[in-house]
Order: structure tokens, then C-alpha cells, then sequence
């Protein structure tokens, strides 16, 4: 019987973060199996394991192809369940270096104690940054119930990528960002058109201090509570539009208005485009 660790990502708190299921051995699995799997937990991502691709690289015994299936389907990548997984595997193996081959990709994570637990550092793909277009963006609106003038003029709309797609949007207030209640079957029709994985929402808090939300109809939940593929794309967005500086250190909060509080680190370094995303992660009992 194949088993499913529980875990949760971007707070050391079972009660907190976002949920991921993690099989650390999917290697008597198939495709369905996997979304069986996945569809049975109800989280928004599970993520299963199995042996490496040649010439990988990694240290023996930690590297491993990674593949991650929400209630409905298979997404490229997905980084809360990737940070699970680190830590669901350093806390068999001991902290130290990793090496995933994920369907973007190759995402090599560390793994370090920190605080009496485990806190992983995903490292992305190579990131991009696209314009959304008018009537794309007019649309995500609508399903949104966003009228224009909620929108930050300072965070412009953008499509971005560091694994996956995302719709960034900047809410103007708190307010705005907290008050959420869309169009399902119209936000995930638009974001099956343009290859969304979620809507990142951002309200900008401070200086390197945001607050986001991530509505996520495409795997089947509402709202993801704290997504670190959304939040790698964010910091490729952030660096390319001006709004940090090329070496920085952001830290998004994420879930509050869910109930279940996380928090994301997101580090930018000079002369790399990779975004570095980390996090704790602990068991559910």
C-alpha cells in the first residue's frame, strides 16, 4: 500500500501553511494512481517521488524526479509541496543539499535546521516576466469583481513565470486584498486559456513586505493558502519591474485571511535570475 505523508509548508505550525501530500516512494504508480492519490487527499498539491534521471547529479540518495498533481490535474510545479517534500526527506536523511527534476525543470533545494525544526530553500528555474493583455486583464476583473480603479497602480499587471504562470495582480488596500469572492467557472475558464496556475493578488505592506492571496480554480480549491511557485514568479516580477532592488530579501504573508497564517521567504541575488523561495514545514499529525 503506497503511503501518503502530510505535511505542511511556510509555517512551522500544522495548523498553518499550506497542506501537501508527499509519497516519497510513487515509484508502483501510474498517472492515475497519482491523481487518485491526489484527488482522494483534497489538497491542492501531492507530490510524488521517484529515481532520478540520468545525469541529474546530487549526492546518492538525494535527488529524485518529483511530480505534482492537484485535485484535478498535473501542474508543472509547485513550490509548497516541494518545500514539504525537502523537509519530509531531510527529516529521514538529515538536512543538507537536494537536487529535484521536476516537469519545469531541475529545482535544487537546501535543507537546514533552524528553531528547533527544518526550514527548506527551493532555487527556481529560470524565470520570465510577460505583459497581460487588455482584454485578458479586463476579464480576470470581471471574475474577480474588481472594479479598475482597486488596482495598485504601482504593482501593474503581469504575467509571470518561474516554474508556473501566474496572473499578479496589485490590490490598492488591505481591504481590497481581504475581500474575496469571484467567479469560479469564469476565472479558471480564463486561466486554462492563458496556462494559469493561480492569480497572485498583492498588497504591498512595506518595503519588502507583501501581502497575497492566490485564488486557484484550475486544481479544484478556491484559494491556495501559501503558494511558493507564485511566489518565486512574484520575485522575478518584482526585480524586473523595479519595485526591489536586484538583491533583496521580500517576505510575503500569505493565508491570514484564510485562517491558516504562512509566511515566504523570497530571495533575489544579483547577477542570478533564479529566485530563491524558503520555508518551514512540518508534519500533520
Amino acid at each position: 500500500m503506497t503511503e501518503v505523508l502530510r505535511y505542511t509548508a511556510f509555517s512551522a505550525d500544522p495548523a498553518g501553511g499550506n497542506p501537501a501530500g508527499v509519497v516519497l516512494d510513487a515509484s508502483g504508480l501510474d498517472e492515475a494512481g497519482m491523481l487518485r492519490i491526489a484527488a482522494g487527499l483534497g489538497y491542492s498539491e501531492t507530490a510524488f517521488l521517484t529515481p532520478p534521471p540520468e545525469g541529474l547529479g546530487g549526492a546518492p540518495g538525494r535527488a529524485f524526479t518529483v511530480r505534482y498533481f492537484s485535485p484535478k490535474a498535473e501542474v508543472p510545479f509547485c513550490g509548497h509541496a516541494t518545500v514539504a517534500t525537502a523537509v519530509a526527506l531531510a527529516e529521514r536523511t538529515g538536512p543538507g543539499e537536494l537536487v529535484f527534476a521536476t516537469p519545469a525543470g531541475t529545482v535544487p533545494v537546501s535543507v537546514t535546521a533552524a528553531d528547533g525544526g527544518l526550514r527548506a530553500v527551493l532555487t527556481s528555474v529560470e524565470p520570465y516576466v510577460e505583459e497581460a493583455g487588455p482584454a485578458d486583464l479586463a476579464e480576470a476583473l470581471a471574475a474577480l469583481d474588481w472594479p479598475e480603479s482597486d488596482l495598485d497602480p504601482g504593482i501593474p499587471p503581469r504575467i509571470a513565470y518561474a516554474g508556473a504562470r501566474h496572473l499578479v495582480l496589485g490590490a490598492a488596500t488591505r481591504a481590497r486584498l481581504a475581500d474575496l469572492a469571484y467567479d469560479f467557472p469564469r476565472l479558471e475558464a480564463l486561466m486554462r486559456r492563458l496556462d494559469l496556475t493561480t492569480v497572485q493578488l498583492v498588497h504591498r505592506t512595506g518595503p519588502a513586505l507583501f501581502d497575497v492571496r492566490d485564488p486557484f480554480p484550475v486544481g479544484g480549491v478556491v484559494e491556495d493558502p501559501a503558494t511558493g511557485a507564485a511566489a518565486a514568479a512574484f520575485g522575478a516580477y518584482a526585480r524586473e519591474l523595479g519595485l526591489v532592488p536586484a538583491e533583496a530579501v521580500l517576505t510575503l504573508r500569505q493565508g491570514e485571511d484564510m485562517g491558516r497564517p504562512g509566511v515566504l521567504t523570497v530571495e533575489l541575488r544579483a547577477g542570478d535570475a533564479r529566485v530563491r523561495v524558503g520555508g518551514s514545514a512540518v508534519r500533520i499529525a
